[in-house]
């Protein structure tokens, strides 16, 4: 995408449709090494309207209104875990830094098993959050969200995850994109907070 800023433009002129089709909240993120490549995530209410949506020319409207060069991946999924590793409430976060994968999981409860024993190790990785979604189509299938403090951080952790994450492994692989490493750029909020 050429023009974060024509993305962010056109989402602030449909805030009301994006409401009206159930999204509760909606979040740019944009490629710390790419500033051309972006991830974005929905919050909807329910499964009805992200089947709306997928059907909805609406979607590939807004991907040629503001010029996505390829149709990017979709991932429609529910939230398994939530998981805060940061240390204390009123600590000083630093600059916020998201991976972000798609992935083949073969046994996507033990990988919770697996980030709930290893929460020490994924600390001293400079983890802060991690958000683990199953799709809706697919049960071992996942995507990974994980905060960290820094890009070296970030940069660390991908090019020697721990094996807390071996879910890693299938990213980039066949029809899964590669890690996705950006910061937050846009957020948008709609209704009540969850």
């Amino acid at each position: 995408m050429a023009n974060i800023t024509k993305l962010w433009d056109m989402l602030n002129t449909n805030e009301a449709g994006l409401e009206r089709i159930g999204i509760r909240h909606l979040v740019v993120y944009q490629a710390l090494r790419d500033p051309n490549r972006v991830f974005v995530t929905l919050g909807i209410r329910a499964r009805r309207p992200l089947e709306v949506l997928l059907r909805s020319s609406a979607l590939f409207t807004w991907f040629d209104a503001v010029g996505v060069e390829e149709i990017p991946p979709l991932f429609a999924g529910h939230a398994m875990e939530k998981i805060e590793l940061a240390e204390a409430a009123g600590t000083k976060i630093p600059a916020r830094i998201v991976v972000a994968a798609l992935a083949p999981v073969r046994d996507l409860d033990s990988l919770l098993v697996n980030v709930h024993d290893r929460q020490d190790r994924l600390r001293r990785a400079g983890i802060r959050k991690v958000w683990i979604y199953r799709a809706l189509d697919d049960d071992n299938e996942a995507m990974v969200l994980q905060e960290l403090d820094s890009p070296e951080h970030a940069s660390r952790w991908i090019d020697h995850p721990d094996s807390v994450a071996e879910w890693m492994s299938g990213v980039g692989r066949g029809v899964y994109p590669p890690v996705f490493v950006g910061t937050v750029r846009h957020v948008l909020s709609f209704g009540k907070p969850n």
